[in-house]
């Protein structure tokens, strides 16, 4: 498993979003999930696939929650919260 870290993750989302080198600029603020063309809901699929493979986490489908790809700093909350064995949850879940 590796550690996770901003790095780290804007790299594996160059890598899967085919962005060319765009992910280097990227920072905890940066957005996603309707500000990038290339995030659609394949690459959303293909990054989960890359998480669990980079990082050796499970992502339930339950689990998977727009909020989690709002921003990088979302994601990385969320694939920290994963790789310590913590369960993510959402504010919906009643």
């Amino acid at each position: 498993m590796s550690a996770v870290d901003l790095d780290d993750l804007c790299a594996l989302l160059d890598e899967v979003l085919e962005l060319d080198g765009r992910g280097a600029a990227m920072d905890a603020q940066t957005p996603l999930l309707g500000a990038l063309p290339e995030f659609d809901s394949l690459a959303v699929l293909n990054l989960i696939s890359g998480l669990q493979s980079r990082y050796g986490i499970e992502i339930l489908d339950e689990e998977i929650d727009p909020d989690i790809f709002e921003t990088v700093g979302s994601l990385l909350g969320f694939v920290q919260s994963k790789s310590f064995g913590q369960e993510h949850t959402t504010g919906a879940e009643s």
